[in-house]
């Protein structure tokens, strides 16, 4: 149960301004509010989380709890530094209608996300995968469900950047603790 708590916050806390939930958001609003991006989207955080999943299950038999604790310490400082870093998206001027299309674009910005990082490094460190990748899942799927409701300019009106940025921070002070408990420093 801890591997679903910590990978449903950490995929949601990761994943609220990110990328993949203001594209979903711009091309709601200018394809409108059709049931076939919002499934294309949900279905790419599924199985974006599964694959980081598995990932995290395939590291994580190969470490001892150290190094896997060092490596969740390493993918929050990652995490933190995607976080905190300005996001430039560019929307696209005609976007396709094409779903295939779009879950391509999606899939690939949430496999390289930080959302999709910290559900594999807690896939890695704790011994149950299969509850990282359903946690993981779920925030991921929140996170898109919440741009594809608001849209874009809902999503403008939130402070999403001031979020990221005290995202950034938790998960950069997380990072250092998790790091210097790792190696002996701090009980």
């Amino acid at each position: 149960m801890t591997a679903f708590l910590f990978a449903l916050l950490a995929a949601f806390a990761a994943g609220s301004g990110a990328r993949d939930q203001v594209l979903v958001g711009t091309l709601r609003d200018r394809l409108g509010q059709s049931g076939g991006l919002l499934v294309t989207g949900l279905a790419t955080a599924l199985a974006t989380a599964l694959i980081a999943a598995w990932c995290g299950a395939l590291i994580g038999s190969t470490m001892s709890n150290d190094a896997s604790t060092m490596f969740v310490a390493i993918a929050m400082l990652v995490a933190a530094i995607e976080c905190a870093l300005p996001r430039r998206l560019i929307s696209p001027d005609e976007p396709t209608r094409s779903l295939g299309a779009i879950g391509i674009v999606l899939f690939a910005r949430q496999l390289t996300d930080a959302a999709r990082f910290l559900v594999l490094a807690v896939a890695a460190a704790y011994a149950a995968p299969e509850m990282a990748a359903v946690g993981g899942a779920v925030g991921g799927m929140v996170i898109v469900a919440i741009g594809w409701t608001l849209g874009k300019d809902g999503l403008d009106r939130l402070p999403l950047r001031t979020i990221r940025h005290f995202v950034a921070i938790f998960l950069f002070l997380v990072a250092v603790s998790t790091a210097l408990s790792a190696r002996g420093i701090i009980g």
